[in-house]
């Protein structure tokens, strides 16, 4: 997009979108409000947002509909983004990270394991970059407290 530069009145070019990132939907969930009048539907989306780089975030977002409710997360999520410390393609050590009742146990791995993850904490570490990484979870196995626990390890 050019913009016009106020003061010297020259041209400038400016890129509004900034760096790519990779936008994962994680859940999606229907949820319901009761009026006097009724019920109102609504939908609570969770996203993770990374630059397959070392930087991921993730967000909740709610809103009558969808591609509201994925805006709204997708915004939450970049302004939750921070650096994760990796060594290579894998974590430097061992962790176990806890969000509410469930637990991810994370373990680092040799070169070409792959991600052996599911759910949540998969969509997570792949948007963060991280391809050889051993995961076990424990307790509870909601999305969105496994999508957070995996964040925090």
């Amino acid at each position: 997009m050019r913009m016009m530069n106020r003061l010297s009145g020259k041209r400038e070019s400016r890129n509004t979108e900034g760096p790519q990132l990779d936008v994962r939907v994680i859940r999606t969930n229907k949820v319901f409000k009761t009026h006097k009048g009724g019920k109102t539907a609504s939908w609570s989306i969770l996203v993770v947002v990374g630059d397959n780089k070392g930087s991921v975030g993730v967000g909740l977002g709610k809103a009558r509909g969808i591609p509201d409710a994925i805006r709204k997360a997708e915004e939450a999520a970049r302004k939750a983004m921070f650096k994760v410390p990796m060594i290579g393609d894998t974590i430097p050590h061992e962790i176990v990270a806890v969000s509410g009742t469930a637990q991810v146990m994370l373990r680092p791995a040799a070169p070409g394991t792959g991600v052996k993850a599911g759910g949540a904490v998969r969509a997570c570490l792949e948007a963060c970059g991280i391809h050889n990484v051993l995961a076990k979870s424990l307790g509870s196995r909601n999305a969105i407290n496994m999508a957070y626990a995996t964040i925090e390890a």
